[in-house]
């Protein structure tokens, strides 16, 4: 006998909403920090893209550059750009895309030496940027011929500025690029506010460690939540919002560090649930994550 229509109806009804619900469940991308591992630990970023763990990739960092300053590119033992050692990298860049993982070029980072001194200024690190590492034209490309996907802004020093540089290389892309930011969790960013509120940027992973007031911490994520209400809220749409977190204790040496099972079975469903620009979660950084297998974790669960 054929199944009574109500029946059929009811099991269908009831598959979409499984598919639904595991589509949402997992519907969060994984951004992660490469570049700054001690003695390379962290790997090649060819290695890091296979590993199918992150759909971002940021290179971290360009830290010095404005006010007058030749600009530097810092991977710390991976190469040496005023040797050229880094164009190496061209190809992995490249390896990286075919497997559909962006990869940008973070600036700025907790140390070096960065600012803006003006309008001006912003828009000339604008046109570097453009032609050093995007689409532009450059006789000294330092990454070699390859054209990364976007910038992302780590600004943990002086942001002044940084409005009008996040403008001018969204005119410069045109719609090209992805520009992302990372802000610290106290809400607003102390650096970067003024920057977010452009609403240019595509992704905004927001820095829950290395602070007290807005982190995770023995247990008690009434913090986060609050700070993460605060972000969910206030990013200019159409931006969506990454929570970021250390992979390891050791990378937020201040604190935030949250271990994966307590982030899936409780921290992620909150604040998915919480905020329908809901984007992933950000991992600083590929360098612990190569021995703490955080990143494994969380593939297809966020």
């Amino acid at each position: 006998m054929a199944p009574r229509l109500c029946c059929t109806s009811h099991f269908l009804l009831a598959a979409s909403f499984l598919a639904a619900f595991a589509a949402v469940s997992t519907a969060g991308k994984v951004a992660a920090y490469w570049g700054q591992g001690a003695g390379n630990g962290d790997g090649t970023l060819a290695e890091t893209c296979a590993t199918g763990l992150y759909d971002f990739v940021n290179i971290a960092f360009l830290n010095v550059y404005g006010s007058g300053l030749t600009p530097v590119l810092n991977l710390a033992a991976h190469c040496n750009p005023d040797a050229g050692t880094c164009k190496s990298l061209s190809s992995e860049i490249s390896s990286c895309q075919q497997s559909g993982v962006k990869v940008l070029l973070s600036l700025g980072g907790e140390r070096g030496q960065y600012s803006l001194s003006s309008a001006d200024d912003a828009r000339g690190v604008a046109d570097y940027l453009w032609n050093t590492f995007l689409g532009g034209s450059s006789d000294s490309r330092p990454l070699g011929d390859a054209v990364l996907d976007g910038i992302d802004f780590d600004i943990e020093k002086d942001g002044d500025h940084y409005d009008e540089l996040a403008m001018a290389l969204s005119s410069k892309c045109n719609g090209a690029c992805v520009l992302t930011a990372a802000p610290q969790c106290p809400y607003p960013d102390a650096h970067l506010d003024a920057a977010i509120k452009t609403g240019v940027f595509s992704h905004v992973w927001v820095q829950y460690y290395d602070n007290r007031q807005c982190q995770y911490a023995s247990g008690d994520a009434s913090a986060l939540q609050a700070a993460w209400a605060q972000w969910t809220s206030g990013v200019p749409s159409p931006a969506d919002v990454f929570l970021g977190l250390p992979t390891a204790p050791a990378a937020a040496p201040s604190g935030g560090y949250i271990d994966a099972d307590t982030l899936l079975s409780q921290v992620l469903p909150a604040v998915e649930g919480a905020a329908a620009n809901y984007g992933g979660v950000m991992l600083w950084n590929r360098w612990r994550d190569v021995t703490a297998g955080y990143g494994a974790k969380l593939k297809g669960k966020v």
